[in-house]
């Protein structure tokens, strides 16, 4: 993999890629993370009570609107006009759940990095909302699960990261 660094300047340092010349194409990716956590935290959560109110309905805003900031906080990311935030969630046994985030554009350049800050953001808030009960919560294995489009293709991860 003896693969060019785009990101460097002739001089060695970081700047933005230029994207100018790139195709606009469909593109999308889909991003997890898991929150273990204690049994009776989980079952808070799923009966609504929470004191600080509904933990995922408040995660999944979260992370949308991360998605939407993400080339504020990365700083070579480009802002992009995204078309699709989705954030989901699904319980993992009695302990943990599993968040995921999927992220669609129409552009010249591709949504990994706000997948991957969309489901972390939501992670992040989840925690944020329970930690009073929960300090001992971990958010683990956020990673790329898959993305379409671009001129490197698809990628799809073939072991699991849950």
């Amino acid at each position: 993999m003896e693969e060019k660094l785009t990101h460097f300047n002739e001089q060695g340092r970081a700047h933005m890629v230029d994207v100018t010349q790139k195709e606009v194409t469909k593109r999308s990716a889909t991003a997890f993370a898991r929150i273990e956590m204690r049994r009776e935290t989980l079952q808070l959560i799923r009966a609504g009570k929470m004191k600080k109110g509904d933990v995922l309905a408040v995660a999944q805003v979260a992370g949308i609107m991360a998605a939407k900031k993400t080339s504020e906080i990365i700083p070579m990311c480009h802002p992009l006009p995204l078309t699709k935030v989705d954030i989901s969630f699904e319980e993992a046994g009695e302990d943990a759940l599993n968040v995921f985030a999927t992220v669609a554009t129409t552009y010249v350049t591709g949504v990994e990095m706000e997948a991957l800050t969309a489901v972390t953001a939501a992670a992040l808030t989840v925690y944020d909302m329970c930690k009073a009960v929960d300090k001992a919560m971990t958010i683990q294995n956020v990673s790329l699960l898959e993305k379409t489009g671009g001129k490197n293709g698809d990628f799809h991860r073939e072991e699991t990261a849950r």
